[in-house]
Order: C-alpha cells, then sequence, then structure tokens
C-alpha cells in the first residue's frame, strides 16, 4: 500500500470510529488529524471537506453492511429463512458493548435536510436495505411482501436506535423474535420459532 493510500485509509478508520462513537457533529476535522495522526492538509488532498468525508465513511459502512449481511445469511436455505438469519445477526449486534445504532440513522438524524450529502448517502442505503427485504419476502411467499418489508425495516431501525439509547442491555435483543412473528404471519398465518 502506498503511503497516500495509507494516509487515507488510516483518516478514513479514525473518521468512522470517531463518527461512529460520538456523532458527525460532534467531531471536527482537528480532532480526526489530531487522533489519526496526519495534518490537515493531507486530509484535505483526499477528502475535499468533513462533508466528504462523512459521504465516504457511509459508503464503506454500506459496504461492510452488505458483507455482514452475506455472511449472516449465506447458509439459509429459503428466503425465509434468510430473512430470520439476518434479524439473529442484528440481534447480536445490537447488543455488543461497541455497538453505537446505525451510522445511516445517526447521519440522517444529525442532517435532517434531505439535499445533504450525508443523508442522501443515508437514504440510498436504507432503500437498498428496504427493497432487499422486499425482494426476499416476495420470494418467500409473503401476501404482501411491501408491507412486510417495510414492517421489518422499521424493527431494524428500531433495535439499532435501542443499541444507541440503551446500550448492551436493550430491548434490541428481542429483534428476531419479533420478527419472526412477523414474517411467519405474512407467509403462513402462523408463527414458528
Amino acid at each position: 500500500m502506498t503511503k497516500t493510500a495509507s494516509s487515507k485509509k488510516q483518516l478514513l478508520e479514525t473518521a468512522a470510529r470517531l463518527f461512529y462513537q460520538k456523532g458527525y457533529r460532534a467531531i471536527g476535522v482537528d480532532t480526526i488529524t489530531e487522533e489519526s495522526g496526519i495534518g490537515k492538509m493531507t486530509l484535505y488532498r483526499h477528502f475535499e471537506s468533513k462533508n466528504d468525508l462523512i459521504v465516504a465513511y457511509l459508503r464503506a459502512s454500506d459496504t461492510k453492511f452488505w458483507e455482514e449481511f452475506e455472511k449472516a445469511t449465506k447458509d439459509a436455505f429459503s428466503p425465509r429463512d434468510k430473512l430470520v438469519a439476518f434479524f439473529r445477526s442484528l440481534s447480536f449486534y445490537v447488543t455488543h458493548p461497541n455497538c453505537c445504532g446505525c451510522p445511516f440513522l445517526n447521519a440522517a438524524t444529525e442532517y435532517p435536510d434531505s439535499d445533504y450529502p450525508g443523508h442522501i448517502a443515508a437514504l440510498e442505503h436504507k432503500e437498498s436495505v428496504r427493497q432487499r427485504f422486499r425482494d426476499l419476502a416476495r420470494q418467500a411467499g409473503a401476501r404482501n411482501p411491501g408491507v412486510l418489508a417495510d414492517q421489518l425495516y422499521l424493527l431494524m431501525d428500531g433495535a439499532y436506535m435501542a443499541a444507541r439509547l440503551f446500550k448492551r442491555d436493550n430491548p434490541g435483543a428481542n429483534v428476531v423474535e419479533a420478527a419472526i412473528v412477523l414474517i411467519d404471519a405474512q407467509i403462513t398465518g402462523e408463527t414458528q420459532t
């Protein structure tokens, strides 16, 4: 890895950790450069502004989310099982002591202006998640895939917010049970475990 690529990676990793733990508005460029040990001029060579750094972090978070989604669902045999596997993985994630919620929700909350680049990146991610839920719900035979997808989306984001608010001991620990009830009510009209 070149020195340029290494400094860019270090800046992004430092910003990611700080943004996720402390919030976007609470962390300035000075803090990022100080914690990373990389100068401000170098930061601005890689990222034109803090907004560009936020968007780069959200894009990297999107990639990581989908990698984790695929990892969590790879052994599931059916679309229903894929949905359940995702929520099982989510229940572990939101109860991990280092979980600070969802970087996309955090960005949309801190930057509610729909024209803000970070808000746009967050919305794109959330729409892609809703679409994946819709596709899996349709493949699983849900009576109304759009409704199920939206219910699961709300459940997911509720678990993320519970993690942000309550930290480790939070209602998100029960997200998989709630997901199973919603999924099975749409597929069979019954619930399974």
